[in-house]
């Protein structure tokens, strides 16, 4: 069975790089009628917090991601254990000493010398008394896998065919000196003791994979099938990290972006088939296919949800809106109607309450001084609402015959001395709906 997962660290909010990742897996699992974990990676004590965990639950909810198994790593701490004792059994696992900055004065050295920075592996020639004396000096070592010097090679589900010199990568650290299990090592023993089967995350981990294969086949377990998608840059190409944390899905949320404009955009964003706004979760399930993203970094604009936002609150009916509506005030009866109009000249359900406020109380009259006398005349002709579909009409054909005004210079002044904007609905829809023109005096 193909078994997917998505493993966020609970140390902040999920942005839009965390999404494409976790809907990549998602879509591949549903798409298969499989199975789709949520794996919090909290083996960090100090950084991972609860509410982050609430939070990521939060936002996959909002979006319809739903998970059939949750995990925890704080709660497979065990099997880590089991794990590093077993690498340590067959010879792959030995402790090292070095501080960061020793480590540093090493790879300068390399680097001047031509050789590429990788781990000198002097920690393998160490006898028990040195390491013991090493100990006391400074505390526990950090424990590095060690690698089989030969070519580690994949087929990647986007990138193609890999092939990685494992002599050009240091030996993982796995352990810290403070015991603390780093995701390389976990991520491998969830993988295969969870039977995932196909792993898709960032470009960045494509040397990962390539020490994480090695590690999974030491273990006995089975590599599964690995893709790299490409990282999201800014709308000009420049790198999207710094402005990641504005890009939090809460974010997003907060300020309208709907779920499925959302889930659209991302679920085509870096691959050879158009975005195209879906109305349900099965369209994109159905039309997903990972062989169709490329490696190239993938620009990101946050303002191309917005357009999508708008075309996919058009498509619904005032039921699917009708709390929001609730919420700003637009009674039961008026609901239909104020929606047919408001949908059509709105973003976002943000922008309902500024429509709902221009029927509820009117609005500052636009005029110019040219028209200033052509407005009063027109205003004594408008006569007391409640208005209907016909009342527009009614009027603009009384004030024409009344001023011979005809066209744009009849219909333009009308329309920004009773709702203060120069564009927007049809006035015949919009007039039934106001119950206050300020204009009129």
């Amino acid at each position: 069975m193909t078994t997917t997962r998505f493993a966020p660290s609970p140390t902040g909010y999920i942005h839009v790089g965390n999404l494409r990742t976790a809907l990549m897996n998602y879509l591949i699992a549903r798409k298969a009628g499989g199975t789709f974990i949520l794996r919090i990676d909290d083996t960090d004590p100090e950084r991972s917090k609860e509410e982050y965990v609430d939070a990521i639950k939060q936002d996959l909810e909002w979006l319809g991601l739903s998970w059939d198994k949750l995990e925890r790593q704080s709660e497979r701490l065990d099997r880590y254990v089991a794990a590093a004792d077993k690498l340590r059994e067959i010879g792959r696992f030995y402790e090292a000493f070095e501080t960061p900055t020793e480590l540093d004065l090493k790879r300068k050295k390399q680097l001047n010398m031509g050789k590429p920075p990788v781990y000198d592996r002097a920690a393998l020639a160490l006898s028990d008394e040195e390491k013991a004396a090493l100990r006391a000096e400074r505390g526990d070592g950090v424990w590095r896998f060690k690698l089989d010097h030969q070519r580690i090679e994949w087929t990647d589900g986007i990138l193609g065919d890999i092939s990685i010199d494992a002599a050009s990568v240091s030996d993982p650290v796995l352990i810290r000196g403070d015991g603390q299990f780093l995701y390389t090592l976990a991520s491998v023993v969830d993988d295969t003791e969870m039977g995932v089967t196909h792993v898709v995350r960032g470009s960045d981990h494509v040397t990962n994979t390539a020490t994480q294969i090695q590690i999974i086949e030491a273990l006995g377990g089975t590599v599964p099938s690995f893709a790299h998608h490409s990282l999201l840059t800014g709308p000009q190409g420049e790198a999207l990290s710094k402005r990641l944390g504005t890009l939090a899905l809460r974010d997003l949320r907060e300020a309208g972006v709907k779920p499925m404009a959302l889930l659209s955009l991302m679920a085509r964003l870096g691959s050879s088939d158009p975005v195209e706004l879906r109305s349900e979760m099965a369209e994109l399930i159905e039309g997903f296919d990972i062989n169709r993203f490329g490696a190239a970094p993938t620009k990101f604009d946050v303002e191309d949800l917005y357009p999508l936002t708008a075309r996919h609150l058009q498509s619904l009916p005032a039921e699917a809106v009708s709390a929001e509506l609730e919420a700003i005030g637009v009674p039961a009866e008026k609901q239909a109607s104020f929606w047919d109009v408001a949908k059509e000249n709105i973003t976002t359900l943000n922008d309902l309450a500024g429509w709902w406020q221009l029927c509820r109380d009117g609005a500052e009259p636009l005029v110019a001084d040219e028209d200033k006398d052509f407005i009063a005349e027109a205003m004594a002709l408008l006569p007391e609402g409640p208005y209907d579909t016909e009342s527009w009409k009614t009027w603009t054909t009384a004030v024409k015959e009344a001023t011979g005004r005809k066209g744009k210079g009849l219909f333009m002044p009308l329309r920004k001395a009773v709702t203060g904007m120069e564009r927007g609905p049809d006035m015949s829809a919009l007039l039934p709906l106001m119950e206050k023109v300020r204009a009129r005096g």
